[in-house]
């Protein structure tokens, strides 16, 4: 069983008791290291109701949230005040016209009010779709009309409305419009408005739980239209894993993930799990991300627990951490990407911290893992988690070998699993590609070693196959990010009439470093000396940025 009796007010404690005592099963070895977990009625479980709700009445004092706004105006939310707070959104939803399976759209930055109006969705049953405020029009109207977007509630900063009006204009009409931050023509002004709804929202026999359709995520899009990846109301639970046993949160702690509330990750380290662990959010609604600013933070609000992609450990580690109090981080995990072991070894060494990786997709959760009592190793995801059936299948579908590269699979059918999504909406063709031969197909390769720990490789369609070699492009960038003045790099395949593709290193230089033809030849024999000769960047490019998708993902095909 779980032990939750760590230093904290018994209130708070037991009311997590309550909560896995009714859906949550999991072994633990002495250590405290997660041996297995099994989830009980799940097909009952709403998070708002069920967590919120509980902790909301149970420990309504206790600390929920600590935000920052973007002038570092703080605020301080306890559990009761969310629950207040998510009942009157969803009256005043409900009073607008959404109701039960409505696709509304949630386009709110950091602000604090998308913990409000997500949480009063899913009490309602509307389907919840994040997006990011980095959309353009045509992004809008895209999603307008795939999704059958009936509602948005949106910020009305970076001009977002307007976006959305004309978007509108070209697509499907939407049924509401609420602004959040302002007033604007033909919009419901929702901080005005809401504020009058009550603060009682009872659960009935028909509201939504289990197996109803509870989140939609678009997916990044990097080759063509962006999917639709439709999750249940179990979703939620198969984040405890991500934050008690990845993150190591504990009740009471303060923790702080680098993500905006557009994508997937922002569920991953800002709500879910979490608050499935009693513990307080830490949001800062920064508009750019700057180290110098936020470093200084983790020491004023005692942080306790950090979550964020490898891009900003690299934007973190060339500043000079010295001169900075990070004693308060107990634990600090990274995913999105591939964490270059130069990285690990320079954080660590300056803060002596380990970074511990973990890997998951937007149609999943945490699926694979340095978790809370595992010896990291630098380069490596972990290993898979329990809560998954996880192997590495190569292309005849037979189980690989140690450090044999093939493709993460996880033997499940659809709707099996709590956190692996239902399916790609309204994409039965896409969906059976998914699932195949009784597994879901991540189309991601990695390999495994003899201790069990996975090594990622690239996507699927990512493999450059050069002169019979098939060669992963995270192995050489890896080596390429150990040069002190590589800020960022991505290796690809482009056309070889010889070798059928050739590789190619496109390198963002870091500030000060100048590009040259010598410049390219180091790359070239750093990369011959490091690694196998093979697997050297032929043609090396010097570029000012990466091309990236919204979320930050390279897109591999614009190189």
């Amino acid at each position: 069983m779980i032990n939750v009796k760590d230093s904290l007010k018994t209130d708070v404690l037991d009311a997590l008791e309550i909560i896995y005592n009714r859906f949550i099963d999991a072994e633990e070895d002495s250590c405290g290291c997660l041996k297995s977990i099994r989830f009980k009625n799940a097909d009952d479980f709403n998070f708002a109701f069920d967590v919120m709700d509980v902790l909301g009445r149970e420990c309504g004092t206790a600390q929920a949230m600590l935000h920052l706004d973007s002038e570092q105006n703080v605020r301080n939310f306890t559990f009761r005040e969310i629950m207040d707070m998510s009942n009157r959104a969803a009256n005043y939803f409900v009073s607008l016209g959404i109701k039960k399976g409505d696709r509304v759209m949630l386009v709110l930055k950091r602000h604090y009010h998308f913990w409000t109006a997500i949480l009063a969705l899913h009490k309602i049953g509307a389907v919840a779709i994040p997006a990011t405020s980095q959309l353009q029009v045509d992004d809008f109207k895209y999603r307008f009309d795939f999704g059958g977007i009936s509602a948005v509630v949106c910020t009305c900063d970076d001009d977002v409305p307007a976006k959305v009006d004309k978007a509108e204009g070209l697509s499907r009409r939407l049924d509401i419009k609420i602004a959040v931050g302002g007033e604007k023509d033909g919009w419901y002004d929702f901080d005005s408005e809401y504020a009058l709804m009550p603060e009682i929202f009872e659960r009935t026999e028909n509201s939504p739980a289990g197996r109803d359709p509870m989140i939609m995520f678009f997916t990044s899009g990097t080759t063509g239209y962006p999917k639709i990846v439709e999750h249940d109301f179990r979703y939620p639970l198969g984040h405890f894993v991500t934050a008690k046993y990845w993150h190591d949160i504990r009740p009471g702690g303060i923790h702080f993930t680098v993500a905006d509330t557009g994508w997937g990750k922002a569920l991953w380290g800002k709500l879910y799990g979490q608050w499935l662990c009693g513990a307080c959010v830490f949001v800062y609604d920064f508009d750019r991300f700057r180290a110098a600013e936020i470093l200084p933070m983790f020491k004023r609000f005692n942080i306790v627990t950090f979550c964020a992609p490898p891009t900003v450990y690299r934007m973190m580690i060339k500043e000079n951490l010295a001169d900075y109090d990070l004693s308060s981080i107990r634990c600090a995990t990274t995913a999105g990407e591939v964490l270059n072991p130069e990285v690990f070894y320079k954080f660590k060494e300056q803060t002596g911290i380990n970074i511990m990786e973990g890997f998951g997709q937007t149609e999943t959760t945490l699926i694979i893992a340095t978790l809370r009592g595992m010896k990291p190793k630098a380069g490596s995801m972990g290993r898979p988690v329990p809560s998954y059936n996880i192997e590495l299948l190569n292309r005849d579908g037979r189980r690989c070998e140690p450090n044999e590269i093939g493709e993460i699979v996880i033997r499940s059918s659809p709707g099996d699993m709590c956190g692996l999504f239902r399916e790609y909406f309204k994409s039965p063709e896409l969906t059976g590609e998914a699932w195949r031969g009784g597994v879901y197909h991540t189309c991601d390769l990695a390999r495994m070693d003899e201790d069990g720990y996975y090594w990622y490789v690239g996507r699927c369609d990512d493999i450059i196959k050069s002169s019979g070699y098939k060669i992963g492009p995270s192995e050489v960038e890896n080596v390429i990010m150990e040069l002190p003045y590589v800020l960022e790099c991505a290796v690809s395949g482009v056309p070889d009439e010889i070798r059928g593709q050739r590789i190619k290193a496109t390198v963002v230089l870091a500030k000060g470093t100048e590009a040259s033809e010598t410049l390219k030849k180091d790359i070239q024999n750093y990369v011959k000396t490091m690694t196998a000769p093979y697997k050297y960047p032929r043609e090396v490019e010097f570029v000012d940025e990466l091309p990236k998708t919204i979320s930050g993902k390279v897109i591999r095909s614009m190189l």
